[in-house]
């Protein structure tokens, strides 16, 4: 007669495919870095439209912490601000984008290039360097804590999503990112804007230059949460 009671292979063997189940998605997110969907920059809060060029940017900053998931690196934490670059273009003739200036101007008018992935690396290293504190009650001092490096990490986040777009074809978006540095900035975004400017038509003409304020995200973003 066969026993009522499973074997303890067969208990391991489900235990085993359960835990598996459980852990399949960790896994998966660990491992996701990929860039999000394209969607046309008229889909996001903050965009500009120019209608005779046929024309959209939009600007979405990355400012959380459930951002930050999508990259190897927490950026906002070491005071670099993400910016996801969106450019569609619904004419019948190509964008240069080749020797575009795209800005990030704070509320005082102060104008920040875009990070190399060595800017980014120098403004981290320094502050790795340093570590980080956990506080302890009383006169017991905090506890300091290992820098990690991330150099390699840096790179690979700038392989995988930095914007490197330099014609933006008929009919078609383009997105990526821009990574600013706002370690100096108390609230970088309110007040702030993305400028862009010297992007040309098929004929080597300049476009009229956009101007995307980050406030039209942050009232997004405030009417969210309420």
């Amino acid at each position: 007669m066969r026993s009522p009671h499973p074997s303890a292979a067969r208990v391991t063997a489900q235990l085993a495919a359960a835990l598996i189940v459980l852990l399949l998605p960790l896994y998966a997110h660990a491992s996701e870095h990929t860039p999000p969907p394209v969607q046309p920059a008229t889909d996001f809060a903050a965009f500009e439209v120019h209608n005779d060029e046929k024309l959209a940017i939009a600007a979405e900053p990355y400012d959380t912490k459930e951002k930050m998931v999508l990259f190897r690196v927490d950026y906002i934490s070491h005071g670099v601000m993400p910016i996801r670059l969106i450019v569609t273009n619904n004419s019948d003739r190509p964008i240069s984008l080749r020797d575009a200036r795209i800005l990030y101007v704070t509320s005082t008018g102060d104008r920040i290039q875009a990070a190399d992935p060595e800017d980014v690396e120098r403004l981290m290293t320094r502050k790795e360097r340093e570590g980080s504190k956990i506080p302890m009650p009383g006169p017991i001092p905090a506890i300091k804590l290992k820098p990690k490096a991330s150099d390699k990490e840096i790179e690979n986040d700038f392989d995988t999503f930095e914007f490197q777009a330099l014609v933006v074809e008929p009919h078609t978006t383009r997105a990526g990112f821009l990574f600013y540095d706002v370690s100096g900035l108390t609230r970088p975004l309110q007040g702030a804007l993305l400028n862009l400017h010297t992007i040309k038509d098929a004929d080597g003409k300049d476009l009229f230059y956009f101007e995307i304020p980050f406030d039209k995200y942050l009232k997004t973003k405030s009417s969210q949460m309420n």
